[in-house]
């Protein structure tokens, strides 16, 4: 993946997608087979006021965004289209008031399904780990 290409799809995970810059999402490494990304702790993404612990719900949309950015990595074109068909998280710890870090790997491109692996790190132990299974379609030549 040429540097042009890696500018472009930063700014459009930062940036331009709103739930991403409302989690203040960064991109650490993208490339076709592999997305890292770093997400700052914030008090409003808190699931339990009472341990200041991440909501899971938080945990699973950014897990299934960093599987989703794998697949925006691939696109042949713009008009190119990925939808979610299946998310399974398992929750191993819980993840204190700190950042995390969230990894996603290829794991096949088919001719229409892409599966992914992803987790979510915290200080480098495993937090969630997950798959996710898209619905990948190219646009028509």
């Amino acid at each position: 993946m040429d540097a042009t290409t890696k500018e472009r799809l930063i700014r459009l995970a930062e940036d331009d997608i709103p739930i991403h810059k409302y989690f203040g999402l960064k991109v650490d490494t993208i490339e076709k087979d592999f997305v890292r990304v770093k997400v700052p702790f914030r008090k409003d993404l808190v699931g339990d006021i009472r341990i200041n612990h991440w909501h899971g719900g938080i945990i699973a949309t950014i897990l299934d965004s960093v599987g989703g950015a794998i697949g925006i990595a691939n696109f042949d074109s713009a008009e190119d289209k990925l939808s979610t068909i299946d998310l399974r998280v398992d929750y191993l710890r819980f993840a204190d008031g700190k950042d995390l870090i969230f990894e996603g790997k290829l794991v096949r491109m088919g001719n229409r399904i892409m599966v992914t692996k992803m987790k979510a790190l915290q200080e480098n132990i495993l937090i969630a780990e997950g798959k996710g299974v898209y619905n990948f379609i190219r646009a028509k030549k």
